[in-house]
């Protein structure tokens, strides 16, 4: 037998997964680590902890099957983007990793922008400048930390130093390069221009590969920590989003996914390059070599009802926690008494700010038309409604950049609800899908490894091979025409309270 593995490295942990050449799991591990706040706004990791939790799982997995190493083709890697890993010239980490969710590089952002015009920089590489991003994290560093700069040898991402600690092979692919800020998009490859005008060493960065790739070997050091056996193919693999794309078949025209997590995505596979021109959504190169995506970004989509649950329904975690069942299993049936408009309630899902498509940190969630009649489950249906509004915020850009998908699936924990999938398919006007392994970017990583290896010819081929949907559910006609008014209803609320939102956050 031929196996592949996927590891994928989170947030809160690592998920590694070994899968047979069918794409079928034979076993899987997870190894959780914490994340630091050392100041509101902050977030921070250990890269040592990645490579531990990396190592361990994948040793996990390989003795719980029992199998030999040596069947092991490939190994793929997925994980958090736009982390900022520094090594010193003797390849020791410098400083914690800031990672994507840390906040402290508003000054650097103003700054990337004015050294290479905003113009520019969404020219060169698809996007405004973030703090979520690379760069700018960098040159918090290099104004903050200058010491720590200046021993700096090596820039990597989360799991390219997880990549590093298996093959000593300092190496990034297109789709995770392209969340750093520093590569040329539609090139894709590195921006020479950019580094110039940020003033930033060239040699600092890792040799880019396409997501399929070999990058490296496993070393016969790695090899005594993980149990792969040495020599065992490593390729590029995938960012996170571009991993699951993969993991869920989106690899071509027309196809893309709505992801309901924390935050809301909605994924477009393009294979021409469209790039907006006002920053509301991310062009990134995809995982498939010659090609792109393109996504928009909602911040508060699953953190809303979680919001909500945590808040407000006290009495269904507890009945949850009698049956043994998910609480959200029982918020869907409160949801579901209330009809479709929730008796004139909407919802604006901006807990956190908004990026797509108003990219406006000030903006905050209003109930809008809220009255004596309405009970808790308007107010939570309404919740629900208002995440797949913003999420449609997000399809709407992208009909306008000429990326208008025919095929959309469901991922994430509210991708799992019926309830929600029916919203979203009534809304989008589509059918909506789930594809039927859960795995999503350790699959869509281990399907980029069995291409590198040779066990499929594309990554297209890969997936039309391996991935299997289930049914879609069908928009429902009477139901379009009554959410799209509510929609209509919906996309003027922002604008009405623009101001406002702003000078709310001046008090």
């Amino acid at each position: 037998m031929e196996y592949i593995i996927g590891v994928d490295l989170g947030t809160s942990g690592t998920k590694t997964v070994l899968f047979d050449r069918e794409g079928n799991v034979v076993t899987s591990a997870t190894e959780e680590y914490p994340m630091y706040q050392p100041q509101n706004g902050w977030a921070e990791q250990a890269p040592e902890d990645w490579w531990r939790a990396a190592a361990g799982t994948c040793r996990q997995v390989l003795e719980q099957s029992g199998i030999d190493a040596k069947d092991v083709k490939g190994l793929g890697l997925s994980g958090q983007m736009h982390g900022l890993v520094m090594l010193d010239k003797n390849c020791r980490v410098l400083r914690r990793s800031i990672i994507w969710c840390d906040q402290r590089s508003g000054k650097q952002c103003d700054e990337i922008t004015e050294r290479v015009g905003r113009d520019r920089l969404i020219a060169i590489t698809a996007n405004p400048a973030l703090t979520g991003f690379t760069a700018a994290k960098l040159l918090w560093v290099r104004e903050n930390q200058p010491d720590i700069y200046a021993q700096c040898a090596h820039i990597l991402l989360p799991k390219d130093y997880v990549r590093y600690m298996l093959t000593g092979e300092f190496a990034t692919e297109v789709s995770d390069a392209s969340g750093m800020q520093f590569l040329d998009v539609p090139n894709r490859c590195w921006s020479q221009e950019i580094l110039e005008k940020l003033d930033i060493d060239p040699a600092l960065l890792a040799k880019v590969y396409e997501s399929p790739e070999v990058t490296g070997t496993v070393t016969a050091e790695a090899a005594k920590l993980t149990g792969l056996r040495p020599g065992t193919p490593v390729v590029g693999g995938a960012g996170d989003n571009a991993a699951a794309a993969v993991g869920t078949g989106v690899v071509s025209d027309g196809k893309a996914f709505t992801t309901l997590g924390t935050s809301g995505v909605v994924f477009a596979h393009t294979d021409k390059l469209a790039i907006d021109s006002k920053g509301r959504v991310h062009t990134f190169c995809c995982a498939v070599p010659g090609a792109w995506h393109v996504m928009g970004v909602t911040q508060g989509a699953g953190l809303s009802l979680k919001w909500f649950r945590d808040n407000f329904c006290y009495s269904e975690i507890v009945s949850a926690q009698g049956l043994c069942i998910n609480p959200y299993t029982l918020l869907d049936k409160q949801a579901a008494q209330s009809p479709i408009g929730c008796n004139k309630l909407l919802y604006l899902p901006y807990l956190m700010g908004e990026r797509t498509p108003h990219l406006d940190p000030d903006c905050r969630g209003v109930f809008f038309g809220l009255s004596a009649m309405h009970v808790r489950s308007d107010l939570l249906r309404a919740v629900m409604e208002g995440v797949v509004y913003s999420q449609r915020d997000s399809l709407e850009v992208l009909r306008e950049m000429g990326v208008d998908p025919e095929q959309m699936l469901a991922c994430g924990g509210g991708g799992t609800s019926p309830l929600w999938r029916q919203m979203l398919a009534d809304v989008y006007n589509r059918p909506v899908q789930t594809v039927k392994s859960k795995e999503g970017p350790a699959l869509g990583a281990a399907i980029l490894a069995g291409v590198g290896a040779g066990l499929y010819p594309s990554v297209q081929e890969a997936c039309d091979q391996l991935i299997q949907l289930n049914p879609p559910q069908e928009p429902v006609k009477e139901n379009v025409q009554q959410y799209e008014k509510l929609y209509r209803i919906y996309t003027g609320l922002y604008p009405a309270l623009k101001e406002n939102f702003k000078q709310l956050a001046e008090l």
